[in-house]
This record gives C-alpha cells, sequence and structure tokens, in this order.
C-alpha cells in the first residue's frame, strides 16, 4: 500500500470502528507551544504541575515518541442519547450535575483500545511499523495536533470545534514512524467571529475577554483536578455541578450541530445523569469505588467527591433533606469534606436568618 493509500484505509477502519473522523498531520507547533509557555508562566494552570513537564515533548512529537514523523487524530462523539439536555438540568439545584463526557465508561480507554485495533488493522496490511497510540494520556497538544488536520478550528473556550459537529467530541493520536500525506483538507477558519457565548456563560469568569482559559477558575479544575479547599469566592458560583462544567459548550451556538454518540460505551451509568444530590450524598466510599468503576469520574477521588457535592448542597434550596444529609457528615473524617459541610450549612443558615 503507497502512503495515500494506507491514509485512506485507515479513514475508512476509523469509520467502523466508531471514530467520525480521521486525518493526518505533520507536527508544526512552535507557535502553539510559545503560547502554552506563557500560559504557564502567568500560573494559569494552577496546581496541574504536569502540565508544566515535558515541554519539548509537547513541542515535538519526535521527542516523545522517537521515529515519529506523522500524527494520525481522530474525533469521536461522545454525547448520550435520551440523556436530559444540560441546560435543562442547571436548572434543577437539587440534582448532581456531571459533565457529559463522564457519564459513561472512561473515555481514556475506549479510545486507546480502539486506535490499538486501528493501528493493528493496519499492521496485518503493511506488517509491523512504529508507533504509539495516545488519548489525553501524554504531554501532547492535541487540539492543536487536531486542528492541524483540519478536524476544527481551536474555539475561544480553549475547545476544538467543528463547523458541523459542534465540540462534544474526544481527541485520540498515533503517533507514527510512517511518513503518510497531511490530509488534503482545506483549513478550518476560526468561526467564532465576535460571539462571546461562551465567555458569557461562564459561571466563573475562567474565559478571557478574547478567549482562552484561566484553569484557577475553572469548574472542571475545582471540581476534578484541585485537591484540598475550593476558594470561598467560587464555591457559590459552583451551583449544582459536581464534576466537570459543560457551560461553554451548553451555550456555544455551533453545538447545535452536535451529534450523539454512535458507541454504546458512552451510554449514561447508573442514572447519574439526573441524581438527586442526597442521595449522591449518602454513598459509602465502596459504594463510589463500586459505581464509579471503568468510569473517567472516579478521577476526583471520594473525598473530592463529597467536597463537591457538599458545596452543590450549600448552593441548593433549603429543605429537611439537604440540612439531614449536610448533618449526617458533619463530623466527617475528612477535614476538607467537615470544612466545606460547615460551609454549606452556614450558607442555609445565612438565609433562614435574612
Amino acid at each position: 500500500m503507497s502512503p495515500p493509500e494506507i491514509s485512506a484505509a485507515l479513514a475508512n477502519w476509523a469509520t467502523e470502528l466508531g471514530f467520525s473522523h480521521l486525518a493526518v498531520s505533520r507536527a508544526e507547533l512552535a507557535a502553539d507551544a510559545r503560547l502554552l509557555r506563557s500560559w504557564l508562566e502567568q500560573g494559569k494552570h494552577g496546581d496541574m504541575a504536569y502540565l508544566a513537564a515535558h515541554g519539548d515533548k509537547r513541542e515535538f512529537p519526535a521527542a516523545l515518541v522517537p521515529g515519529t514523523v506523522s500524527v494520525i487524530s481522530v474525533r469521536m462523539d461522545y454525547l448520550a442519547t435520551g440523556s436530559p439536555p444540560g441546560r435543562e438540568l442547571l436548572d434543577h439545584p437539587r440534582t448532581g450535575y456531571i459533565a457529559r463526557y463522564a457519564l459513561g465508561r472512561d473515555y481514556h480507554r475506549v479510545l486507546r483500545q480502539r486506535l490499538r485495533r486501528l493501528a493493528r488493522r493496519l499492521e496485518q496490511e503493511i506488517g509491523d511499523f512504529g508507533y504509539r497510540v495516545f488519548a489525553d494520556s501524554a504531554p501532547i497538544l492535541e487540539k492543536a495536533l487536531a486542528r492541524d488536520a483540519s478536524l476544527g478550528w481551536i474555539g475561544k473556550n480553549t475547545l476544538l470545534i467543528d463547523p458541523q459537529r459542534g465540540s462534544y467530541f474526544f481527541l485520540g493520536e498515533i503517533y507514527t514512524d510512517l511518513p503518510l500525506p497531511p490530509s488534503k483538507l482545506p483549513p478550518v477558519a476560526d468561526h467564532c467571529g465576535g460571539c462571546q457565548a461562551c465567555i458569557r456563560a461562564c459561571p466563573t469568569n475562567a474565559i478571557g475577554p478574547q478567549g482562552g482559559l484561566d484553569a484557577r477558575r475553572c469548574i472542571s479544575y475545582l471540581t476534578i483536578e484541585l485537591r484540598g479547599s475550593i476558594p470561598l469566592a467560587l464555591r457559590s458560583l459552583i451551583g449544582n455541578r459536581i464534576f466537570g462544567c459543560d457551560d461553554c459548550q451548553i451555550f456555544c451556538p455551533w453545538n447545535r450541530y452536535a451529534r450523539p454518540a454512535v458507541t454504546a460505551d458512552f451510554a449514561v451509568r447508573h442514572n447519574l445523569d439526573a441524581a438527586p444530590l442526597t442521595s449522591l450524598f449518602f454513598w459509602t466510599e465502596q459504594e463510589f469505588l463500586e459505581r464509579t468503576e471503568g468510569m473517567a469520574l472516579r478521577r476526583t477521588g471520594y473525598e473530592g467527591w463529597l467536597r463537591n457535592i457538599a458545596v452543590a448542597l450549600g448552593n441548593a434550596p433549603t429543605s429537611p433533606a439537604v440540612l439531614e444529609a449536610l448533618g449526617a457528615r458533619a463530623e466527617h473524617g475528612s477535614a476538607v469534606v467537615r470544612e466545606h459541610v460547615a460551609w454549606a450549612l452556614a450558607q442555609h443558615q445565612t438565609r433562614s436568618a435574612s
């Protein structure tokens, strides 16, 4: 098979594996690496020290995987069918909101397994070749690579957006030593224009006036990556969001074109798309581990899970059930959980007194 024939075959096989698109690029990421360094120097990555590591490997794929000359980028849609719209759930403060990507099976596993199947299929046709698969699992500028492969543009909310599919999709990559020709697709122009929808929608003003993200204010960072206490000034802004945040996607006009997932892996588990906060708060650690097995949801850890729900309960309307749930965790063994429960109870006391 010639390199162009390999690219065409990969695109066909990728569709069979549930990917919505596949394209090839040659990594030229100097400008993106400079932007990343500037962002890091401003401290906008918060406590995510891993983002400051391996800078040369982000800029030069061959520094991460020696011999890499081509990068194969793929997309996979993840919106579960039959789930209530995200915007609707934000209007139900007694219900826990979980980012749509985390309601089903852990996407890292799904994409890596299917990318390996894709690579093995090619091995059967052409013999051994050098490759390594990734899905948000290594120092990679994946959105820049996907943009250079013409899979979309990077929007003001820092997400990759496709004008025909929106942004509710995962990205994955295969680094390979095969000299594949870059996909002959026209670059996708930036269609954000003067739109400010994501900037206005962000509850914590984490998106700058011209775009770009300050992770220290981002609810996804606060509820997933941050360990310890959530800053006091941001707790009331989190609302009922207990794992991640989709507001910059929910209100993005391009997501009216978003497509549902074609794989059952992303189906909602344990009715977590509309679960009452009070019932989630009573999960034991064993229940948390059992019910989040094989899910990205586990990343926050049990302590973080209770911390996040305590904040959401503090933002919920006062009711006997809410107060009972908070009271039951007031003497929890974790100082972090106790702190956030005390804050939540104080919120209700303040409302009752006013």
